[in-house]
């Protein structure tokens, strides 16, 4: 285990958001095994999350915290940053993870569902991020975004997420630039990781499922395990490594539109 910078007895701090369940709950996971003070944000997922944060609290004691914000509202968003301050006072990374994903094929778009993809994957990391801004100087810390290849490389009829996730990967570019030298940002994205449940407005069939799987070079699915190790990476062991977003996704960005 490298704990690099990171020590148990002065422990730092990475808020994770939407991290209950799926993905942020790995990379929650990941960053605590490696001896981080934990903050995992949840909107709905509340007994998740707590099951969670009980979990990583039975391995080491107030090593993981919940916070419930509805990151839709900017008063919740300044909120959170102020939470953050009352728990720990200290906050040394920012995982923008909490995404909304579903299909809206051209013709059935309507207002709601341009105003909640753009909110969850655009509006909320940046304003969450300005909210952090002053908690990750004082402490040299960095931010990281889950973008999407499809942010480069749209995925057919899920154009507004895609437009979403794109404004998210060049949020990443300017605030790279903006906020160096003091905060570092970076991105990770992700490609066929964990498919929506079957159930949800977001599923794709077993076709199209097969259908991605062999277009990636690969040849399979990756793993939460996969996302969380690259974070981690970023936030541990790149400290000259700015304003880049690392693909995530057994090659499939560079075939994508080749096949």
């Amino acid at each position: 285990m490298s704990l690099n910078n990171n020590t148990f007895n002065n422990p730092k701090v990475v808020l994770v958001t939407g991290s209950g369940q799926r993905v942020g709950a790995e990379i929650v996971r990941s960053l605590h095994q490696s001896g981080w003070t934990v903050l995992i944000h949840y909107r709905h997922s509340q007994q998740a999350a707590l099951s969670l944060a009980n979990e990583l609290n039975h391995q080491r004691a107030n090593s993981a915290y919940t916070l419930c914000a509805d990151l839709d509202d900017l008063n919740q968003i300044n909120q959170l940053s102020q939470q953050i301050e009352q728990i720990t006072d200290r906050l040394d990374a920012l995982v923008n993870n909490a995404s909304t994903f579903y299909p809206t094929p051209i013709g059935n778009v309507d207002d709601n569902a341009w105003h909640d993809l753009f909110s969850s994957n655009a509006k909320a990391p940046f304003f969450l991020s300005q909210a952090c801004v002053t908690l990750l100087k004082k402490t040299q810390g960095c931010i990281v975004n889950i973008v999407d290849i499809h942010a480069q490389r749209p995925f057919k009829n899920y154009t507004v997420y895609c437009m979403a996730k794109a404004a998210l990967q060049t949020m990443t570019y300017a605030l790279a630039k903006e906020l160096a030298p003091d905060i570092r940002v970076n991105g990770v994205a992700p490609g066929a990781i964990l498919w929506p449940e079957m159930n949800s407005p977001s599923a794709i069939n077993n076709d199209t499922q097969a259908e991605i799987l062999a277009g990636i070079p690969l040849q399979c699915s990756g793993t939460p395990q996969d996302i969380a190790k690259t974070v981690r990476f970023l936030v541990e062991d790149a400290p000259y490594i700015t304003g880049q977003i690392i693909a995530v996704d057994g090659g499939r960005s560079h075939t994508l539109g080749m096949e």
